[in-house]
């Protein structure tokens, strides 16, 4: 399927690794523009070398205001198309392995950033009748995770409010959605391994071989899939798509609506 790309512009906020590098590299392939975005510009640089006449880095991290105005003046300064909100998760923990600090520390790297960013952009593209803003999040807003509770509560609360805007712009041309991935060869999944692997006293492979047992397809998902489904999402051809939180977890979630 030709998903009409060419020369459209979109911003990924966590390009450098994961899912982030994996849909840029989709849209590229598929002949957008993109604004790549992460702490570490010359790791970008260094990855998207071979795509730089159809890129443009911003290095900085997204909790920073000066990281967000820098984004909000290149999506002003030419027409953008869509953007994908995406970055690394909260260290992980049950409700009583954490404190305030964890959670003041927790709603700004998971919830803050997205929300300010999105209340700057959704009136650009409203104003341009056309948009697409995707939100990469996790399984745990469906059904929550054991160890992650930094992870399950704010996760969740960006469902709620992009689900809310949706409806706010929907008759406008400007789609919002969300993916809610499951385990996934990723940098990210290592932390939840390792955590495992240390909560149980097993080692590292043990506790990645029972965690992809538990997965009904029998593996972990491949980052280059979920970027073919946010791709498809990000085109022109998913315009009836809005307010949705799709799964992409190899069939974990047990509800009928998973």
């Amino acid at each position: 399927m030709n998903l009409n790309l060419d020369n459209q512009r979109f911003v990924v906020c966590g390009a450098s690794s994961g899912f982030g590098e994996a849909i840029a590299r989709q849209l590229l392939t598929e002949g957008a523009d993109v604004v790549l975005v992460a702490r570490r510009g010359q790791l970008l640089n260094e990855k998207f070398s071979h795509f730089a006449n159809k890129t443009e880095i911003i290095e900085g991290s997204l909790i920073y205001s000066e990281t967000l105005d820098k984004i909000e003046k290149t999506v002003a300064s030419l027409k953008t198309h869509g953007i994908v909100f995406n970055a690394g998760g909260p260290p992980t923990g049950t409700p009583l392995q954490t404190d305030m600090k964890d959670w003041d520390s927790a709603w700004q790297l998971v919830m803050r950033w997205k929300i300010d960013l999105a209340l700057r952009l959704a009136p650009v593209f409203r104003d341009n009748e056309y948009g697409r803003m995707l939100f990469i999040e996790s399984q745990s807003v469906k059904q929550p995770l054991p160890s992650l509770v930094l992870s399950n509560a704010y996760r969740a609360g960006v469902v709620g409010f992009a689900k809310s805007l949706a409806l706010e712009i929907a008759k406008s041309g400007v789609t919002v959605n969300v993916l809610a991935p499951g385990s996934h060869e990723t940098p990210a999944i290592e932390r939840v391994i390792k955590n495992n692997s240390s909560v149980r006293g097993i080692s590292y492979d043990r506790a990645k071989k029972e965690m992809e047992e538990n997965v009904p397809v029998g593996r972990m998902g491949k980052a280059e899939e979920l970027a073919s489904l946010a791709v498809w999402l990000l085109s022109g051809q998913s315009g009836y798509v809005t307010g949705q939180t799709i799964s992409h977890d190899g069939g974990v979630i047990s509800g009928l609506f998973g």
